[in-house]
C-alpha cells in the first residue's frame, strides 16, 4: 500500500494525544538536531559499510536508532486495536522486536558509501504539535531522495514517529497495511514473530 501526500499522513497523526512543548522548540533546533544526528551516524556506517558487514552495521547503529526514534508510539499506532488489549509484557516484546527489525532494516538499506550525503532543508510545524524535518539524501550524478522526519517530544526528548519518503509515502502507515493482516489471525503473537522472522532474513542473508 503506497500512501501518498501530507493529508494522508494527517489522518494518521490525528490519533496521537501530544503533549505541551515550548514555542522555541523551532528556534532551538532540536528537532534538526534529533535528525542530523541520526544522519551522521548513518553516513560513518555508510562509509564503513563493505568492512563491517550487515551484522556489525547493525550493533553500530542500534544505540542511535534506539535514541532517534518513539518506537513505543510507533509500534502502537501500528499495531491498532490489537494493542489495547495486549499485555504489558506482549506491548515490551512487540515494542523490542520492532526496534530490532527497524535498526536491521537501516543496517541492510545502508551497506555502501558512493559518494552520498544528506542535507537538511527546513523545519515547519507539522500536523498535531509535530515538526517535519525536510531532508534529502544527495547522490552524485542521481536526482536526491527527498526524506521528511516527523518529530514530536516526549518525556522532555525530541523523537523522529515516522519518515515520509518521496515527499508522501509515510513508513508508519505502510507499516500498518503490512501487519493487518498478521494482527487480525494471529494477534500480538503473531505479529512478534513475524518482526522476529524478518530481522533473522535481514542479518543473516542467504549466501
Amino acid at each position: 500500500m503506497r500512501v501518498t501526500g501530507i493529508s494522508k499522513f494527517a489522518a494518521i497523526m490525528a490519533i496521537f494525544c501530544l503533549a505541551e512543548f515550548p514555542a522555541m522548540a523551532l528556534a532551538s533546533g532540536l528537532p534538526k538536531a534529533k535528525v542530523e544526528a541520526f544522519h551522521a551516524k548513518l553516513l560513518d556506517v555508510m562509509k564503513q559499510a563493505k568492512t563491517l558487514g550487515v551484522k556489525k552495521r547493525f550493533e553500530f547503529l542500534k544505540p542511535t536508532v534506539e535514541n532517534s526514534f518513539d518506537f513505543k508510539l510507533m509500534i502502537a499506532l501500528a499495531s491498532g486495536k490489537h494493542w489495547r488489549t495486549a499485555s504489558e509484557i506482549k506491548k515490551q516484546n512487540a515494542q523490542t522486536a520492532f526496534a530490532r527489525l527497524s535498526t536491521a532494516t537501516y543496517a541492510d538499506r545502508f551497506s555502501g558509501f558512493s559518494g552520498q550525503s544528506f542535507k537538511t532543508l527546513s523545519v515547519a510545524k507539522g500536523p498535531r504539535r509535530t515538526f517535519l524535518v525536510r531532508t534529502q539524501i544527495v547522490r552524485p550524478e542521481k536526482s536526491p531522495v527527498p526524506l521528511t522526519y516527523v518529530t514530536r517530544r516526549r518525556e522532555g526528548e525530541w523523537r523522529i514517529v515516522d519518515v515520509l519518503v518521496d515527499d508522501g509515502i509515510s513508513e508508519l502507515a505502510v507499516r500498518r497495511s503490512e501487519y493487518r493482516s498478521v494482527l487480525n489471525t494471529a494477534g500480538i503473537d503473531g505479529l512478534i514473530n513475524l518482526l522476529k522472522m524478518k530481522t533473522n532474513s535481514l542479518l543473516n542473508p542467504k549466501p
